[in-house]
């Protein structure tokens, strides 16, 4: 063991020195390594030094070459602002010398253009005056012939002018719905007549005044005005209302209906119709007459399948509208036997009497129209001026004495008026009349305000049975209508007045009695066009009546006694 541990000592030692040399060995190895390291990173400077110098050496040839090319090109670039700003300048100057040029171009233009608006000025007076001069000497023309008026008013568009009702396709609803009617101008009416295959016609109309859906009740009215002047003139006056059903007569006449009364509304003053302000209108002007020199009577008649009702009238059991005939007396006037002529002192008793009775006017709704009026309505409003003077001729020598029969005669007319109220309650009254003495003379003038009755196709408006019977009766007697304005033109020895009982009633108006206007109520729409162009083409012969100068109801000539 001694032995073995000896051994092991010795090789141990052996080890150690081997150890050690070892350690030696690689310290050395790492000097040599640190240094190869050094050696490395001073020759990656030196390539790093050499690569910088490399490529500054580029950079710097590069840039001068850049340098020197961007001078060349500044230098040509400055040259060449130059010449476009020298350029720019010359189109400058040109261009504010061109402004000038313009400039004094447009003065010469606004001073030319004032100089053509004053022109079109002065010549749209001289129109206006030439028209109105025209229009001056058309009415002379027209009183002179004694012609008819006629006056077209075309109505909007309104939800009811589709194809309701109506088994047709939605393009056919579409063109039923189309505006085919329109006012050209203020005396022209233009329609557009087509058929499927066929081209587009456009025919016109012409009337004393045509009226487009955007005008008013004003407008209408003031046309109609100057008649009512003449009627205190001693002219009497008609105006009629014609056209198919739905096409605008009733609210032309009378203005918009309340829903569920047939009676129409005085609330909107601007929506009235001709029959209210007519009445307005008469009542201004008599106020301006000496008090108890006239009184107003009126009389309501509805022409009804061919009878003649008196809607003021009560029948034995009470009842209102009394069935009437109408005669023609000695001296070919006509006349209605014991008609209703109840006196009102100012239009609000007039209008309460029309509305009473409007709520008897017979309708029926169809299927052109909700309310359509199964009936002509006539409304007459009857003036009587008491005129004085002496033997008709003179007037009276001082203004007392005229004063105080102005004053007895108002005296004696609200007596009569008490006295008559008095007597009877409900009549089928006779006119208050005043004792004619010596020196007293009656003149009675009268206004006829006429609603008809539609025209109307019996396929569009769908009616059955008793309605359809009033259809029959309705046309008949517009038919009749048309038949006497056509025997009147022709100057035919017989005018078939009795062929109807409407024409029967109306036969001094339309005969030449009185000075007529006929209110022609289109509808626009194309669904109605047939119709449309019947109610036109009755206006257009009614404009070619001549039937001489209407008469004047001869007031006395008065003048100052010497």
């Amino acid at each position: 063991k001694e032995e073995r541990i000896v051994i092991l000592e010795t090789e141990n030692a052996a080890l150690h020195l081997k150890l050690a040399e070892y350690q030696g060995l690689a310290g050395t190895s790492t000097n040599e390594v640190l240094q190869l390291y050094a050696a490395h990173g001073q020759q990656l400077k030196l390539q790093r030094s050499s690569v910088v110098t490399q490529l500054h050496g580029a950079i710097k040839k590069k840039l001068k070459q850049d340098l020197k090319s961007l001078r060349s090109f500044a230098l040509e670039f400055s040259k060449d602002f130059q010449r476009q700003s020298k350029a720019c300048l010359y189109q400058v100057l040109a261009a504010v010398q061109g402004i000038q040029l313009q400039n004094e171009a447009m003065q010469m233009f606004q001073i030319k253009a004032f100089d053509l608006e004053q022109s079109l000025q002065e010549v749209t007076e001289r129109y206006e005056k030439e028209k109105q001069k025209r229009k001056a000497l058309h009415n002379s023309l027209v009183e002179l012939r004694g012609n008819i008026r006629v006056h077209c008013r075309i109505r909007p568009l309104l939800p009811f002018d589709d194809a309701a009702g109506l088994s047709v396709s939605q393009d056919r609803q579409r063109n039923f719905s189309e505006k085919v009617a329109y006012a050209a101008d203020d005396e022209t009416v233009l329609v557009k007549c087509s058929r499927p295959g066929h081209t587009s016609i456009n025919k016109t109309f012409q009337f004393e005044r045509v009226y487009n859906d955007l005008e008013s009740q004003d407008a209408v009215f003031a046309d109609v005005a100057p008649l009512l002047t003449s009627l205190l003139d001693g002219y009497n006056v008609c105006i009629m209302a014609y056209g198919q059903t739905g096409s605008g007569k009733t609210y032309t006449m009378l203005g918009p209906q309340l829903e569920g009364n047939l009676a129409f509304s005085m609330e909107e003053e601007s929506e009235l119709g001709i029959i209210p302000r007519a009445t307005q209108e008469v009542f201004r002007l008599l106020s301006e007459k000496p008090p108890g020199s006239y009184w107003v009577e009126v009389s309501v008649v509805e022409v009804y399948n061919n009878e003649i009702f008196d809607l003021l009238a009560k029948d034995s059991y009470g009842v209102f509208g009394v069935k009437r005939d109408v005669v023609t007396t000695r001296e070919g006037k006509s006349d209605v036997p014991l008609l209703t002529h109840e006196t009102v002192e100012n239009a609000s008793e007039f209008l309460h009497l029309v509305n009473k009775g409007l709520q008897l006017r017979v309708r029926h709704p169809t299927l052109v129209h909700a309310h359509s009026s199964r009936s002509h309505l006539v409304v007459t409003l009857t003036i009587t001026t008491v005129v004085f003077g002496d033997n008709f001729g003179t007037l009276w020598e001082d203004e007392q004495t005229s004063q105080r029969l102005n004053k007895e005669t108002s005296c004696t007319f609200q007596q009569k008026m008490k006295d008559n109220k008095s007597t009877s309650s409900s009549r089928a009254s006779s006119p208050v009349q005043l004792e004619v003495t010596e020196k007293m003379k009656q003149v009675k003038t009268r206004l006829q305000l006429v609603d008809l009755a539609g025209s109307e196709c019996v396929g569009m408006s769908g009616v059955t049975g008793a309605a359809l019977r009033e259809t029959s009766f309705i046309n008949r007697s517009l038919s009749a209508l048309a038949d006497v304005l056509g025997a009147i033109a022709e100057q035919r020895v017989h005018i078939p007045y009795r062929n109807s009982k409407l024409t029967h009633l109306l036969q001094d108006s339309v005969g030449g009695d009185a000075k007529l206007l006929v209110m022609l109520c289109i509808s626009p729409g194309q669904k109605y066009l047939t119709e449309s162009m019947q109610s036109l083409g009755f206006g257009s012969r009614a404009r070619q009546v001549q039937r001489g100068q209407v008469k004047k109801k001869n007031f006395p000539v008065l003048s100052k006694a010497k």
